[in-house]
Formats: structure tokens, C-alpha cells, sequence
């Protein structure tokens, strides 16, 4: 069982930057042969795909409106996935969610949800 514990949410101003944090932990496999991501759900909103990233190559990939500002990274020895945001907007207001699955592609399809996901994360900006 893979357990996920998201970190580092709080207030900022619009354009600040602010970095959360995923601790993994599980009885079997470590973070390094499974594919990470971020999910966010604003208020009213359905939960969006953020960015990923792949174990098997480190290939990552990014929604259209953080591409440019948001950068996914795994370190495998503290079996932490980070998320750097920066020039944040008011609109990236949102709950954060971590996820993770021994495939990329259930992470970044939008019809499949990832095995393994953490309890998320407020990230509030204001203008």
C-alpha cells in the first residue's frame, strides 16, 4: 500500500512562488519505479490534471496553463515528489493534490484516475 502526504500549502500574493511537497511511502517499491503527478481542484471546480513525471525516463508533462511556471521533481532518496510554483495567480488557487501509479499513463489520462493519491493541500492566492 502506497501511503501519500502533501506538504507545504499556505497564502501567497499573486506572483510569489511556493513549493509543496509529497512524502511517499510504501511497503513494497519506492518513489523511483512509480510515476508521479499533481492534480488541483479550485472551489466549484472539478479536480485538473497539473503535471507528471515519468520513472522510467523522467519525461514530464504539464497542463497547458502551468507549462512554463509549475516544475515537477523527484528526489528518490528522500522519497519526496516537490511541485515549484512560480508566478502564481490567483486562479492557481486551488486544493493540490499528489498522485502516483507504476503507470504515467493513468496519471495524465483524462478517463483514468491514479492508483494512489494524497488527502491535498491548500495553496490560496490572492491578488
Amino acid at each position: 500500500q502506497v501511503q501519500l502526504v502533501e506538504s507545504g500549502g499556505g497564502s501567497v500574493q499573486a506572483g510569489e512562488s511556493l513549493t509543496l511537497s509529497c512524502r511517499f511511502s510504501s511497503g513494497a517499491w519506492s518513489v523511483s519505479r512509480y510515476a508521479m503527478g499533481w492534480f488541483r481542484q479550485p472551489p466549484g471546480k472539478e479536480r485538473e490534471f497539473v503535471t507528471a513525471t515519468d520513472w522510467r525516463d523522467g519525461s514530464t508533462s504539464s497542463g497547458d496553463s502551468v507549462k512554463g511556471r509549475f516544475t515537477i521533481s523527484k528526489d528518490n532518496a528522500k522519497n519526496t515528489v516537490y511541485l515549484q510554483m512560480n508566478n502564481l495567480k490567483p486562479e492557481d488557487t486551488a486544493v493540490y493534490y499528489c498522485a502516483a501509479d507504476r503507470q504515467m499513463w493513468r496519471i495524465t489520462s483524462p478517463t483514468v484516475n491514479p492508483s494512489y493519491w494524497g488527502q491535498g493541500t491548500q495553496v490560496t492566492v490572492s491578488s
